[in-house]
Protein backbone atom coordinates (compact mmCIF):
# COMPACT_ATOMS: atom_id res chain seq x y z
CA UNK A 1 0.00 0.00 0.00
CA UNK A 2 2.67 2.36 1.19
CA UNK A 3 5.01 1.39 -2.03
CA UNK A 4 2.42 2.55 -4.65
CA UNK A 5 2.72 6.15 -3.26
CA UNK A 6 6.55 6.43 -3.51
CA UNK A 7 6.56 7.85 -7.17
CA UNK A 8 4.11 10.70 -5.89
CA UNK A 9 6.35 11.39 -2.98
CA UNK A 10 9.50 11.42 -4.81
CA UNK A 11 7.66 13.99 -7.30
CA UNK A 12 7.04 16.13 -4.42
CA UNK A 13 10.71 16.13 -2.89
CA UNK A 14 11.67 17.21 -6.33
CA UNK A 15 9.55 19.50 -6.92
CA UNK A 16 10.32 21.18 -2.96
CA UNK A 17 14.13 20.80 -3.77
CA UNK A 18 13.70 22.61 -7.01
CA UNK A 19 11.54 25.44 -5.68
CA UNK A 20 13.22 26.09 -2.03
CA UNK A 21 17.04 24.30 -2.34
CA UNK A 22 18.58 22.19 -0.97
CA UNK A 23 19.55 24.38 2.12
CA UNK A 24 15.93 25.33 3.01
CA UNK A 25 14.36 22.18 2.85
CA UNK A 26 15.38 20.94 5.84
CA UNK A 27 14.10 24.33 7.67
CA UNK A 28 10.96 24.11 5.78
CA UNK A 29 10.66 20.29 6.97
CA UNK A 30 11.31 20.68 11.02
CA UNK A 31 8.97 24.12 10.85
CA UNK A 32 6.15 21.74 9.55
CA UNK A 33 6.73 19.05 11.99
CA UNK A 34 6.95 21.68 14.54
CA UNK A 35 3.37 22.94 13.52
CA UNK A 36 2.07 19.33 13.35
CA UNK A 37 3.00 19.07 17.13
CA UNK A 38 1.61 22.33 17.98
CA UNK A 39 -1.86 21.09 15.89
CA UNK A 40 -1.96 17.90 18.11
CA UNK A 41 -1.00 19.56 20.95
CA UNK A 42 -3.90 22.08 20.90
CA UNK A 43 -6.50 19.54 19.71
CA UNK A 44 -5.36 17.63 22.90
CA UNK A 45 -5.57 20.41 25.06
CA UNK A 46 -9.38 21.27 23.67
CA UNK A 47 -10.55 17.87 23.76
CA UNK A 48 -9.02 17.18 27.77
CA UNK A 49 -11.73 19.75 29.57
CA UNK A 50 -14.54 17.90 26.85
CA UNK A 51 -13.78 14.46 28.19
CA UNK A 52 -13.41 15.51 32.00
CA UNK A 53 -16.45 17.73 31.68
CA UNK A 54 -18.53 14.72 30.30
CA UNK A 55 -17.14 12.53 32.69
CA UNK A 56 -18.27 14.54 36.11
CA UNK A 57 -21.96 14.97 34.83
CA UNK A 58 -23.82 13.45 36.98
CA UNK A 59 -27.16 11.81 36.12
CA UNK A 60 -30.10 12.64 38.43
CA UNK A 61 -32.66 10.16 39.22
CA UNK A 62 -35.68 10.87 37.40
CA UNK A 63 -38.74 12.70 39.30
CA UNK A 64 -41.54 10.39 39.91
CA UNK A 65 -44.43 10.32 38.02
CA UNK A 66 -47.47 11.71 39.62
CA UNK A 67 -50.68 10.18 38.76
CA UNK A 68 -53.21 13.15 38.03
CA UNK A 69 -56.39 13.62 40.18
CA UNK A 70 -59.32 11.55 39.20
CA UNK A 71 -61.64 13.79 38.06
CA UNK A 72 -64.98 13.68 40.32
CA UNK A 73 -68.04 13.70 37.98
CA UNK A 74 -71.56 13.80 38.65
CA UNK A 75 -73.50 10.99 37.81
CA UNK A 76 -74.63 10.99 33.69
CA UNK A 77 -71.80 13.75 32.89
CA UNK A 78 -69.42 12.44 30.74
CA UNK A 79 -65.73 14.20 31.00
CA UNK A 80 -63.42 14.75 27.23
CA UNK A 81 -60.14 14.53 27.37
Amino acid sequence: MFFSHIPELMAVLVVGLLVFGPKRLPEIGSSVGQSIRELKRGLNEIHEPVTTAQTQLTIEEPAPIVEPYPVQTEPGHHVRA
